[in-house]
């Protein structure tokens, strides 16, 4: 391939691109969600990003109602990292320091990036998030 051929199809790939980071988004907080359901998980948290000037490495998720312990239980530090990644790729820098409640992520997270990726014109399956939960993580193994 020539390099006049990849600047061409530049903006074409670009576009892909963030069309399948947000099919990814979308996939994961499909599968947090799920699991936050099935969980009976509710209730305002605060997520905030790492800060080792605050002395925590790892971003924070903090129960604002109801015990610390139950989102403890439910959440690893890598769970909580990755809804801070997906969040900030989501909303940009104001999303890394937020508060919300567990029982309105779908509505708040995952409808708006649905209607995003429709409006693009991909086209999803109604199965794509029942994938999610018989696969291992990864919804590049998953099959249809």
């Amino acid at each position: 391939m020539k390099i006049s051929q990849l600047l061409q199809q530049r903006d074409g790939l670009l576009r892909q691109v963030r069309l399948a980071n947000l099919a990814f988004a979308y996939w994961q907080l499909g599968h947090l969600v799920q699991r936050i359901a099935r969980a009976r998980l509710g209730g305002l948290v605060r997520l905030q990003p790492a800060d080792p000037a605050l002395a925590h490495s790892w971003p924070v998720l903090t129960a604002l109602e109801g015990r610390q312990s139950v989102i403890e239980e439910h959440f690893t530090d890598e769970a909580i990292a990755e809804l801070s990644g997906l969040l900030i790729f989501l909303g940009g820098e104001d999303a890394a320091d937020m508060s919300f409640r567990l029982e309105d992520m779908a509505a708040q997270f995952l409808a708006p990036l649905r209607l995003q990726l429709e409006q693009a014109g991909v086209e999803l399956e109604p199965d794509v998030l029942r994938l999610a939960e018989a696969d291992d993580g990864n919804p590049s193994r998953a099959q249809s």
